[in-house]
C-alpha cells in the first residue's frame, strides 16, 4: 500500500516536471502564434501564416472606424458650409476717413455722429476717433498736426471738412482741395465729399469748379446756410451747429435741470451793431421795462474767442432762461439757435432774410430747421416781443417743463436725422447702396 502511494506521487511529480518543461519551451523557444481573431494589422499588409503568403489580415473594427470617419467629415463639411453662408450674408462695411480742417467738423463728429476723440485734451495737436454709422466705419482726424500728406490712408473714400466763410479761409481750403485732387489723380482716392461752412451771404462760387457736376472730383457737398444750390442729390444743406471753435460742449441736462423753474424769462448775451435789429431789440427791452425779466449783457465789438469766465456766463444764461433771443447777424442762422436748443431754452428767432445770394422762398430763411419742424418762436419784428413775454408770464411751470422737454426731444431727433442723412448720402453717393 505504501509502495502504491509512493508510485503515484512519483508519477504526479514527473507529470508536473514534464508540463513545466513544455511550457518553458513554448515561451522561450517556440514561434509565437497569434489568434486570427485578436491580431489587428493595417489593411493591405502581408504576412506569412501556415505557409500562405500575401493573405490580408481582417480588422474587426474597420467598419466602425470608417463610419466614425464619415460622420466627422460630414460635420466638418457642414461647419465649413455654415461659415461660407455666414460670410456671404454678413453685412458689408465700408471705410471712410473724415479730415476735419474746420471747427464745424467737431459739430459733425461729436454732436451729430456722437463720436469720441483721443486724446480728450482739446488743445492736443492731433486727435482722432472711430465710429460705425449704418454700413460705414468712420475714422475722424483733426488738429493742427493733421497736415497734407501726413494722414495714413487705409481707404479710397474721404470727407473733407472746410471753412469757406472768408477769403483767408478759402485760400487754405483750396490748398486742401488741390492736395486731394492729386490723390485722386494718383488713384489713391476715388470718392470725395466736402462739408463746407459756406459764406454767410451764400457766395460760394469758388468751390464750383471742384464739383463733379462741373467736371471736378467732389462727389457730394454738404453746405451750411440756405444756398440755392441745394438739390438733395449731390448738394445737401448742413446745419451751422454750435460754436465748437469756442469749445461749446456736448450738453447733457439732468432731470432736475429740465423740471426746475428758471429765474429769467429770456436772455441775450452778444454784440450789438449800429443800425441793426439788435439795437431795435435793446430799445424794446428798455422801453418796456423788460430788462429785469431778462438776462442781458451786450458789447459793441465782436470777439472771436471767449474767456473761461465769459463762456461760463453765457452757458449759465442759457440754462437759467426759458427763452433765448436770437436776432439776425450777417445771416439769420446763428450758433445761438443750436446752443439754446442744447440747454432747452426756446429760441425766439428773428425770421427775416438777410442781404446776399441765399435762397428766397416761403421756407427761407432757416429752411433746414423749418422743414424739420423746429418748435421755435418766430417773429418778424422785435416790437412783438412784449406780447410774447406776457404770454410767458401766464404759463404754468408744468407747461414750461413740457415745452422744454419737447424742445430737447426735437433737438435730439434733429441731430439723429442729420446723422442718418449724412450716412445715407455717403452710402448711396459713394457705394451705391440702396
Amino acid at each position: 500500500m505504501r509502495f502504491l502511494r509512493r508510485k503515484i506521487a512519483i508519477i504526479v511529480v514527473l507529470a508536473y516536471a514534464i508540463f513545466s518543461l513544455y511550457a518553458a519551451y513554448n515561451v522561450f523557444f517556440n514561434k509565437r502564434v497569434i489568434s486570427r481573431v485578436h491580431r489587428v494589422v493595417k489593411k493591405g499588409s502581408v504576412i506569412i501564416d501556415n505557409g500562405k503568403a500575401g493573405e490580408e489580415e481582417w480588422n474587426p473594427w474597420e467598419d466602425d472606424e470608417r463610419a466614425d470617419s464619415l460622420v466627422l467629415q460630414k460635420r466638418r463639411d457642414a461647419f465649413r458650409s455654415y461659415q461660407d453662408h455666414a460670410a456671404k450674408n454678413r453685412p458689408k462695411t465700408y471705410k471712410v476717413q473724415i479730415w476735419g480742417k474746420a471747427a464745424i467738423g467737431l459739430y459733425l463728429w461729436e454732436h451729430i455722429l456722437e463720436g469720441t476723440l483721443n486724446p480728450q485734451d482739446k488743445s492736443s495737436q492731433w486727435r482722432e476717433g472711430e465710429i460705425q454709422s449704418g454700413k460705414i466705419n468712420f475714422n475722424f482726424y483733426t488738429g493742427p498736426a493733421v497736415v497734407q500728406g501726413h494722414v495714413s490712408l487705409d481707404t479710397d473714400s474721404v470727407v473733407l471738412v472746410l471753412n469757406g466763410r472768408e477769403q483767408q479761409k478759402i485760400s487754405y481750403s483750396i490748398q486742401w482741395l488741390q492736395h486731394v485732387q492729386g490723390l485722386v489723380q494718383m488713384r489713391s482716392v476715388s470718392r470725395v465729399a466736402v462739408v463746407l461752412l459756406g459764406n454767410e451771404q451764400c457766395n460760394n462760387d469758388w468751390i464750383s469748379p471742384y464739383l463733379k457736376r462741373h467736371g471736378g472730383f467732389v462727389d457730394l457737398l454738404f453746405l451750411v446756410y440756405d444756398s440755392p444750390w441745394v438739390n438733395d442729390k449731390d448738394i445737401f444743406q448742413w446745419p451751422l451747429g454750435v460754436a465748437t471753435y469756442r469749445h461749446f460742449p456736448v450738453v447733457t441736462l439732468s432731470g432736475q435741470m429740465v423740471k426746475t423753474a428758471r429765474p429769467y424769462l429770456c436772455n441775450f448775451l452778444g454784440t450789438t451793431y449800429k443800425n441793426s435789429s439788435r439795437e431795435t431789440l435793446m430799445g424794446v427791452l428798455k422801453q418796456n421795462g423788460l430788462e429785469k425779466d431778462c438776462l442781458v449783457h451786450v458789447r459793441e465789438k465782436w470777439l472771436p474767442q471767449e474767456t473761461a469766465d465769459t463762456s461760463r456766463q453765457y452757458q449759465m444764461a442759457l440754462a437759467q432762461s426759458d427763452l433765448t433771443l436770437c436776432p439776425v447777424g450777417v445771416n439769420t442762422e446763428c450758433y445761438r439757435i443750436y446752443e439754446a436748443c442744447a440747454y432747452g431754452s426756446v429760441p425766439v428767432v428773428e425770421d427775416v432774410l438777410t442781404p446776399g445770394a441765399c435762397a428766397v422762398g416761403k421756407r427761407s430763411p432757416l429752411r433746414l430747421l423749418k422743414d424739420a419742424g423746429a418748435p421755435f418762436i418766430f417773429l418778424k419784428d422785435w416790437r412783438e416781443l412784449p406780447v410774447i413775454l406776457e404770454r410767458e408770464r401766464e404759463m404754468s411751470q408744468k407747461e414750461k417743463t413740457e415745452r422744454r422737454m419737447r424742445l430737447l426731444e426735437w433737438y435730439s431727433g434733429f441731430r439723429q436725422q442729420m446723422k442718418d442723412k449724412f450716412t445715407e448720402a455717403l452710402e448711396d453717393g459713394f457705394f451705391k447702396i440702396t
